[in-house]
């Protein structure tokens, strides 16, 4: 590590290139959406097993008279060779003139300055939140995850950073590379095609959907994390074959029920939140004419509150391709 740069900065990098993810993002919550926030914002990713059946993620359509709104479930972290589109995602991507994904300006010193920013508290260090037997757990968890620095780096995190770095690390660690995931992949082929790419959110939008959360619900977040770090690789391969499948029950079943039982404080801020801004959005965008794209994490677009349950509360109906 170069003189003056400290583990606990040299992680927040790893951290933060991974977090194009909030969200959900998610397999501890969603952040990893998947989020993408990460999903997850770091939880909608992805362990490769080989598929049989062809990959066939799921894709909804929002219609009126001159304007037609693409929605599809996406997974921000992949191996650079996951066979995952069909005919009728190329075909959507074709007429579309525009693409929303949840966030453009992820760059990694950006990401960086902003865990920086809202992401490390010395002052308040793990050691004197968490009781013994969960010290004891969260030593054995970072150890586990391969995370720099180990203990000493999460200690002087605050809950909702040391929980996202669980999530992350062992995924990092494996290889797995955000510039493969399915949101990357879409934005470089359509500004290749001379397409306009937006954002939904910003990344500190994003990281202040974590941040800005009350004590408790970050410790409730950083607790779901060591609940399931030894069901990572299980549950991530069931979450890959759901979303390559277009099984929209089984995503929700891995993404959502955890949190919505567990933490709904936590389930309310990263999903139900964010789809209802969304579902507004998406509103606003049918009163412009032509073909729009968006893409956010897969666990999004699952679930009884996902974003097609937001519009169809307004009488917005979306229906799968």
């Amino acid at each position: 590590m170069p003189a003056g740069r400290s583990a606990s900065h040299g992680h927040a990098d790893d951290v933060a290139s991974a977090h194009g993810c909030l969200c959900v993002g998610n397999t501890a919550t969603l952040v990893w959406m998947k989020t993408t926030l990460l999903t997850r914002l770091l939880l909608s990713l992805a362990l490769l097993l080989p598929m049989v059946a062809a990959a066939h993620p799921a894709l909804w359509m929002v219609k009126d008279a001159d304007t037609t709104i693409y929605l599809f479930g996406t997974v921000h972290l992949l191996p650079n060779d996951t066979d995952w589109r069909s005919p009728a995602l190329d075909s959507a991507l074709s007429k579309s003139h525009t693409l929303y994904i949840e966030i453009t300006d992820d760059d990694p010193a950006s990401m960086a300055a902003l865990v920086l920013k809202y992401g490390l508290d010395a002052s308040h260090p793990l050691t004197d939140q968490l009781d013994q037997a969960e010290l004891a757990q969260l030593r054995s968890a970072a150890d586990q995850a391969g995370v720099p620095g180990g203990m000493q780096t999460l200690n002087i995190m605050r809950p909702w950073l040391a929980a996202l770095t669980l999530t992350a690390a062992p995924l990092l660690k494996a290889g797995l590379d955000p510039q493969h995931g399915v949101d990357k992949q879409l934005k470089a082929q359509m500004l290749a095609a001379g397409k306009k790419v937006l954002g939904l959110e910003t990344s500190e939008q994003q990281i202040r959907f974590l941040a800005d959360m009350a004590d408790s619900t970050q410790m409730a977040f950083l607790r779901l994390a060591l609940k399931d770090i030894d069901k990572g690789p299980a549950k991530l391969t069931e979450l890959i074959d759901a979303w390559k499948t277009g099984d929209v029950e089984q995503i929700a079943r891995i993404e959502d029920e955890d949190m919505r039982q567990q933490s709904p404080a936590l389930y309310q801020r990263l999903l139900v939140e964010r789809n209802q801004a969304w579902a507004t959005k998406i509103t606003a965008l049918l009163k412009q004419p032509g073909a729009i794209f968006i893409a956010v994490g897969a666990a999004h677009l699952a679930g009884p509150d996902s974003v097609q349950a937001q519009l169809q509360k307004v009488g917005i109906e979306a229906v799968r391709d």
